[in-house]
């Protein structure tokens, strides 16, 4: 693979104005800030982004700050009094895209609006991220990934029949960061040819509802409500984690006609299940899941999990083990690609999970997470502010 040897990285260059909080937002710039943006995240004066609070583990800070703030520069900012507000339009001027996560309205309603800030500057690219999206009749209810994830969709096919459970990570801010991220990437490419910024519009229900793949399908043209299938998959089976005899788990998908008479044949030593008409086909299996399940479970705990890793992979199926955090972060092919990093920070060195992009020409950087407030003078200074003025500033409590 060609090395950077430059140094150089794909968003060198790029300005965003972060107006951001917690997680959906912080980690769609922080994607960016990897590749190399300059994002200045706008907090508030002594309290800064609520994320900030809600723990200490990293040796006094946030594990969420630590985690969606790497390669920002703080400025703390009270956008309600009009000389914050005055600071923010300076700096709109000089960037490339400004990017917030509030409720729909509330930028606008502090100054800092679309429509304000693009008359100040026709090539901003201007992201807002949002629960349910900027139009429509849940508008203004308030979101948060739990909620989401239920008017998505994603608790009712998640979990047991019995019972549902959200999803473990908070995947509706993820999905929307992420999709905010390319829309900004997007409509800077689109830049380039129109010498025009654009307003985007990113919904984590959204988000959520494109993610939902195959089940709206069933529902359209089999009229099928997903059922809840725990650790299995929703229409291909064998296919999942399965207890061996000694309490550890062994993981695998069986998704091809094919691999299905491996596996009978080779991996369970179980012939006789290609002759059952039940079990002939994909549908088949799945309509006839529960026997089939109990007939693999019951195989599967007559001998331990190496005894069925070892079978999976002397004939070549896809395989692999149930890993805790401890063991994940300890995983030979994290060490390899190096997906643990160290970051600066107020209290030294942390580590950090790297970004996933791995660009030939475009390395990411893992370089600082800021201080509450900590770039206010510099910043400042960039934009035309002289030491008497940003200590009047201080003084007033505007930053």
């Amino acid at each position: 693979m060609v090395t950077n040897q430059q140094g150089t990285r794909a968003l060198d260059g790029v300005k965003i104005l972060a107006f951001e909080q917690v997680l959906s937002g912080p980690f769609a710039t922080c994607l960016l800030a990897d590749m190399g943006a300059e994002v200045i995240k706008v907090e508030r004066p002594g309290v800064g982004d609520v994320i900030r609070s809600w723990d200490s583990v990293v040796r006094g800070l946030s594990s969420g700050y630590v985690w969606l703030n790497r390669n920002k520069r703080s400025l703390t900012v009270d956008v309600k009094k009009e000389k914050g507000k005055e600071i923010l339009h300076e700096l709109a001027k000089k960037s490339d895209i400004f990017f917030e996560n509030y409720a729909p309205g509330v930028a606008g309603r502090l100054g800092v609006g679309y429509d304000t800030l693009s008359g100040l500057n026709q090539r901003l690219i201007y992201c807002s991220l949002s629960g349910y999206g900027q139009d429509g009749p849940y508008r203004d209810v308030k979101a948060y990934d739990l909620l989401i994830q239920g008017e998505g969709g994603i608790i009712a096919t998640t979990g047991y029949p019995d019972k549902p459970a959200r999803a473990g990570i908070a995947i509706a801010d993820i999905a929307s960061g992420m999709y905010a991220a390319i829309g900004i990437l997007m409509a800077l490419y689109q830049r380039e040819k129109t010498d025009q910024g654009q307003f985007i519009d990113v919904s984590m229900l959204d988000s959520i509802v494109s993610w939902l793949g195959y089940f709206p399908h069933h529902y359209w043209h089999a009229g099928e409500e997903p059922a809840r299938v725990g650790m299995r998959h929703h229409y291909v089976t064998p296919y999942g984690p399965y207890l061996g005899g000694d309490g550890e788990y062994v993981n695998l998908a069986v998704a091809s006609a094919s691999d299905w008479e491996v596996f009978c044949r080779k991996v369970i030593e179980k012939p006789a299940l290609l002759e059952d008409p039940r079990f002939a086909t994909v549908e088949g299996r799945r309509k006839n899941r529960a026997v089939l399940e109990e007939t693999i479970e019951n195989i599967f705990l007559e001998r331990d999990h190496k005894h069925w890793l070892e079978q999976l992979k002397k004939a070549e199926l896809p395989h692999g083990v149930v890993r805790g955090i401890a063991q994940v972060l300890a995983h030979p092919q994290v060490a390899a690609r190096r997906l643990i990093r160290e970051a600066e920070s107020p209290v030294g060195k942390v580590p950090v999970i790297a970004n996933a992009l791995k660009m030939s020409a475009s390395e990411a950087r893992y370089d600082r997470i800021p201080a509450l407030g900590e770039d206010n003078d510099t910043i400042l200074r960039e934009i035309g502010y002289d030491a008497g003025q940003i200590a009047d500033l201080r003084r007033d409590k505007i930053i």
